[in-house]
């Protein structure tokens, strides 16, 4: 289930926030949220081995915006529109209601209302897809140094270790949303044009993902999930979200 949210503030005026905004909306997210399934999402998540996932994906902030550098601001235009999609009904529905009946919704130090919700379900119904991102896609491993410490690598679309990690993922969410093995089969991943780079930060931690047009190809079922949950990895921190172009 994909929510497209539109947000105004209180005020009228604009929506400031700093340029690394991601811990700002997951936070008005889990904070719309029921306290019980907010604090099992938390704490918890769907299981899939020794892997946690919340199953959840939200986009960047969209609407028209300038940048204050000096300040590391980003001002948004009152509306915007937020993208937040997962497969969990329960999550969806407690999302909604939270966001439209709370008195004290906050995006940072912005006090916001819902203007609009409007719901949207796209299915895939053939074994290739064009897709676009709405947020970068991240895709890394954790390695050692040969003098000891531990280093992240990351890894953009058209490399062959990013479509693995990408499929790893893939069915290891599967298996937390079904509790059965994934479809057998991988998914394809092609590029359109050249990935854009963007490093960014989600509290302290440097992160490194990618924006790109993507052909996708395999399962229908996969390609379904990675729509419904984000591409790739750390997609509750608001990375790998996918829009279906035509």
């Amino acid at each position: 289930m994909r929510l497209i949210i539109e947000l105004e503030t209180k005020s009228g005026h604009e929506f400031v926030l700093p340029i690394q905004y991601n811990y700002l909306v997951q936070s008005m997210i889990y904070r719309s949220l029921d306290s019980d399934f907010a604090n099992f999402l938390h704490e918890q998540g769907f299981e899939s081995g020794d892997r946690q996932f919340k199953l959840f994906v939200f986009s960047r902030l969209l609407g028209k915006f300038r940048m204050d550098r000096a300040k590391n601001k980003i001002i948004f235009q009152s509306p915007i529109k937020l993208i937040v999609v997962s497969p969990i009904h329960q999550f969806c529905q407690s999302l909604s209601n939270g966001l439209l009946t709370k008195k004290d919704l906050h995006l940072g130090f912005n006090a916001a209302v819902v203007k609009e919700i409007n719901v949207q379900n796209p299915t895939i119904g053939e074994e290739t897809v064009k897709m676009r991102t709405l947020s970068p896609v991240v895709a890394y491993s954790t390695l050692m140094r040969p003098e000891g410490g531990k280093y992240t690598c990351y890894f953009q679309p058209g490399e062959n270790e990013f479509t693995r990690l990408v499929n790893l993922n893939l069915k290891n969410k599967y298996k937390a949303l079904h509790a059965e093995k994934a479809p057998e089969g991988e998914v394809e991943i092609r590029t359109l044009g050249n990935p854009k780079l963007h490093v960014m930060q989600y509290k302290e931690i440097v992160i490194k993902g990618y924006s790109a047009t993507l052909i996708l190809s395999g399962s229908k079922i996969l390609l379904q999930l990675a729509l419904d949950t984000g591409l790739g990895s750390k997609n509750s921190m608001g990375f790998g979200c996918l829009e279906k172009t035509f």
